[in-house]
């Protein structure tokens, strides 16, 4: 992915998450127009209710909602994770080809750019793997804020309880579960043995648990569902009991 196309992403993301913020406290029924309430908003809580009929909660309902999205967009997930753990292997070879280029003049570094990508694509290094999964769920995340919110102000809608918690008011025991959650979903990813990413490592759950406190249980819940299908994924592919020794990568260019 180019820098121009995922500037282009970020921007869409950003214009559907303005078109609708200012509806979030607002009823929603399917006569809600505009793009953000007919294509995003209605459909979660289309596919929540259905399955409420089916399961007989919301909190199942969104349970299964939250599988199904995960599950569609596992693919991704998994190439990401995958990219995510060929990058973590280039490293050592990174480091050398930084040093041999240490020089900031601009031809120098022009080399520099010029073998990175080389050996990034003889190891199948894609560095903008990472970012597509986050700005697919970046529309769906802010959506489900509002098919929760907007359906906790319906007055022919009762969210109920998953449980113990009231889906529809903040549960401190349930964000601190997601921030626990996330916690473990990147101890055991990539980034328990990236020095560049312990800090989101240890970051995450706290910010993830502080707007657990704050937000409805509901998508609180979203979060913890969906972090355990990343613990589950990060077991099949990432394989963190198997850490063995990295080889060193290639790195590319012709010896002089």
């Amino acid at each position: 992915m180019n820098k121009r196309l995922l500037i282009v992403l970020i921007l869409v993301s950003v214009t559907l998450f303005l078109s609708g913020c200012t509806e979030y406290n607002q009823p929603i029924r399917d006569d809600n127009t505009g793009f953000w309430n007919e294509f995003i908003v209605w459909p979660l809580v289309s596919f929540i209710t259905l399955f409420k009929e089916l399961l007989g909660t919301y909190g199942l309902g969104i349970v299964m909602v939250t599988i199904i999205i995960r599950l569609a967009i596992l693919p991704l997930m998994i190439k990401q994770t995958k990219s995510s753990k060929k990058m973590q292997e280039v490293q050592p070879a990174l480091a050398e080809l930084k040093k041999k280029y240490s020089s900031k003049d601009a031809q120098t570094q022009q080399k520099y750019q010029q073998e990175m990508m080389a050996m990034f694509k003889e190891n199948g290094v894609n560095p903008a793997a990472g970012c597509l999964p986050v700005l697919i769920q970046m529309p769906i995340l802010i959506g489900f804020y509002h098919a929760i919110s907007r359906m906790n102000v319906t007055p022919e809608i009762n969210l109920g309880s998953f449980l113990w918690f009231p889906l529809a008011e903040p549960s401190i025991i349930l964000a601190i579960l997601a921030g626990v959650m996330q916690f473990i979903v990147l101890r055991t990813g990539p980034a328990m043995d990236n020095p560049q990413m312990k800090i989101m490592m240890y970051m995450m759950p706290f910010m993830i648990t502080g707007f657990g406190i704050f937000l409805p249980s509901a998508l609180t819940l979203y979060w913890v569902i969906g972090n355990i299908i990343s613990f589950i994924q990060n077991m099949f592919i990432y394989k963190p009991w198997e850490k063995e020794k990295l080889q060193p990568a290639k790195i590319g260019g012709t010896k002089k």
